[in-house]
């Protein structure tokens, strides 16, 4: 009989990890799935996959140790670096997961750290050119251990960069757990969860308009390269020979497989990736549109406000007034 694959999260139980953020983001997940079972068809069906992963005496490579639906093996959608208590990971214990982290994001999994769960993936190597957040205490020495880091913004409670995501303090476990809802679940669902549990839903799941998740889990090995090099580089250049060449493909080879294998055309998908930058920057930033346009890629304000709108359902003004993390409505400039 055919298994149904469902979505899976993943949490790493490395040494030192905070259990109570480990049993805390599988409660979460529990209560996010009661509420969301009876708006499907049919209602018994599991619409989430939490498991836990620890190195065991049988081998160096981390194996599940807790599974809510034990049924194929296939790659995890998200692995979750939980915080550590007591003092950061040490480079040499970090580095006994770089490898299964690696290999995990090559193949489409989506990487998530809170607090200082983000030395273990500095250590694997995929924060190469990425901003990232942490608590604030831990932001000297990360950007010290991995100088390759694009930027520490301690600021931030959490950035999202489709691939990789990174919370700051040690209870934004709680921030992290309903981004995750909404990204599977849907914003109804993670306003529910949020609400029964008295915890306050983070700002940046309010933006309903346009929440961009790329589709990583598709199996194709050269399209998947040049998505992970898209974010990096926070898609700077979307030239079609650029990115052909990244892939390794033709380009009209590219084109096909990347349409087929995101469900987007690569114009699409990079113009979504854009936004999804200048969100952020409108959200948590005072600074005027055309720089955030200018920043995100676009040369044109006007073709920048022309896709915003059309992706998002309210132009970039209207998002700030709506969703400015903070008190008080955003400042209007002459640039917005």
């Amino acid at each position: 009989m055919m298994v149904e694959q469902v979505p899976e999260i993943g949490i790493v139980i490395y040494p030192g990890a905070q259990m109570a953020a480990v049993l805390g983001l599988t409660d979460v997940f529990a209560v996010a799935e009661a509420f969301a079972r009876p708006k499907r068809e049919p209602s018994d069906t599991p619409l989430l996959r939490v498991s836990h992963w620890k190195r065991t005496d049988q081998g160096p490579t981390p194996v599940r140790v807790y599974d809510t639906h034990p049924a194929g093996q296939w790659q995890p959608n998200v692995l979750i670096l939980p915080p550590a208590l007591g003092a950061p990971i040490a480079g040499e214990v970090a580095a006994l997961y770089s490898d299964w982290l690696r290999q995990g994001h090559g193949a489409g999994t989506t990487l998530a750290s809170v607090c200082s769960g983000v030395l273990v993936l500095g250590e694997a190597g995929v924060l190469t050119g990425r901003t990232v957040t942490t608590h604030w205490a831990y932001g000297d020495m990360l950007q010290s251990r991995f100088p390759d880091v694009g930027g520490v913004e301690t600021d931030q409670l959490i950035i999202d960069d489709g691939d990789i995501i990174t919370v700051g303090g040690a209870m934004a476990w709680t921030d992290l757990g309903l981004k995750l809802v909404d990204r599977f679940l849907g914003p109804t669902v993670m306003l529910e969860t949020a609400r029964h549990l008295l915890v306050d839903p983070p700002g940046r799941e309010q933006r309903y308009y346009s929440t961009f998740s790329p589709k990583l889990t598709h199996g194709d090995a050269a399209v998947l390269k040049v998505q992970h090099w898209l974010q990096a580089t926070q898609a700077q250049d979307v030239s079609l020979a650029t990115l052909a060449a990244q892939a390794g493909l033709e380009e009209r080879t590219f084109l096909r497989r990347f349409q087929k294998a995101t469900g987007l055309t690569s114009t699409d998908y990079c113009q979504r990736l854009r936004v999804a930058k200048a969100q952020e920057r409108l959200q948590f930033t005072t600074d005027p549109v055309n720089r955030i346009a200018w920043d995100v890629g676009y040369a044109d304000p006007s073709a920048f406000r022309k896709v915003f709108l059309r992706i998002v359902g309210l132009s970039p003004n209207q998002f700030r007034q709506r969703f400015k993390a903070g008190a008080g409505p955003a400042v209007q400039s002459a640039s917005s």
